[in-house]
């Protein structure tokens, strides 16, 4: 990309539509941008989507502690993923490499509860969620600078269909969680914003026609000229692009989000009868691996780079 092309440390403070109808946006330093195009990628409390009309997104009921054990001398565990199930709560861990091991626990809380910003405070927290179970888990906990820890309250939102608010609107969309947040259960949240990512680049490119508005001279790249992107034709194009993008996205985003809530309903149960039900029956002996990793085989296709 050009050189001052990507600003960092940038939060929108104002989204504003012109009366010719490009999209105006004002950062907190006071800088103000102009664009035909604005894709929102600004996570889950996306001021993009709030403008758009989207709802805050839904807090499920669980909270989760997530942070990376470091081994300096090198971590003693095989590489596959450990689950451990509780009432009402959850956790698990997997080596990420010979000295780091990523863990996870999430519990059961009728509310978020407030902002916990001290480090220290939070690896008490979490140790004492877990302090009688294997020691594996307690020891890569204890093993976690305070600094890696991070707690965080479990949202989603359902696009449902016709009741809400339009994936589009005049050469505006979203990706990744700025619109569809989803829970952790599934392992999907940054792999749906990367197929996001994809299928987006492709709709652009082909209605900006890549290919046909950029030249070579003397083995350099001449700048397509901005009178081309000023015009009618091509805001129209941008806008049937993202609304290809927007319909061939909604149903595997649809599905998804519902189905990881679903899935972490029932690994957050509480009851001692029906925990017992899920760890001696329906975990071991009903659950089939394959059809519940069905979603991992999605093939979003490749960018083609020229």
């Amino acid at each position: 990309m050009p050189e001052d092309t990507i600003w960092f440390g940038s939060h929108i403070t104002t989204i504003e539509r012109t009366k010719n109808s490009q999209i105006k946006l004002e950062l907190d330093d006071g800088t103000q941008i102009l664009t035909k195009a604005l894709i929102g990628c600004d996570g889950v409390r996306s001021m993009v989507a709030k403008w758009m009309g989207f709802s805050e997104p839904h807090y499920v009921g669980h909270c989760a502690y997530r942070g990376l054990g470091v081994y300096a001398s090198g971590q003693p565990y095989e590489h596959k993923v450990q689950y451990i199930y509780g009432k009402g709560i959850r956790a698990g861990y997997v080596p990420l490499s010979s000295t780091k091991i990523y863990w996870f626990i999430i519990f059961n809380s009728h509310s978020p509860g407030p902002k916990i910003t001290d480090p220290n405070l939070l690896k008490r927290e979490a140790l004492g969620l877990v302090q009688n179970w294997p020691k594996e888990l307690v020891e890569t906990i204890e093993n976690t600078p305070a600094e890696n820890f991070v707690r965080t309250p479990l949202v989603d939102r359902w696009l449902w269909p016709v009741v809400g608010p339009k994936s589009t609107l005049g050469g505006v969309a979203l990706a990744g969680d700025a619109w569809h947040p989803m829970t952790p259960n599934l392992g999907q949240g940054a792999c749906l914003a990367l197929e996001d990512s994809i299928l987006l680049a492709r709709k652009l490119a082909k209605a900006l026609d890549v290919g046909a508005q950029s030249q070579t001279e003397n083995g350099q790249r001449v700048k397509v000229s901005s009178d081309y992107f000023g015009g009618s034709n091509i805001s129209s194009q941008i806008e049937e692009a993202l609304q290809g993008y927007a319909t061939e996205r909604w149903p595997r985003i649809f599905s998804l989000t519902i189905r990881a809530n679903f899935v972490g309903a029932f690994l957050q149960w509480d009851n001692e009868l029906i925990c017992a039900l899920r760890n001696n029956i329906i975990m071991p002996k009903v659950v089939q691996l394959d059809p519940l990793l069905e979603h991992t085989k999605y093939d979003c296709g490749l960018l083609n780079i020229n």
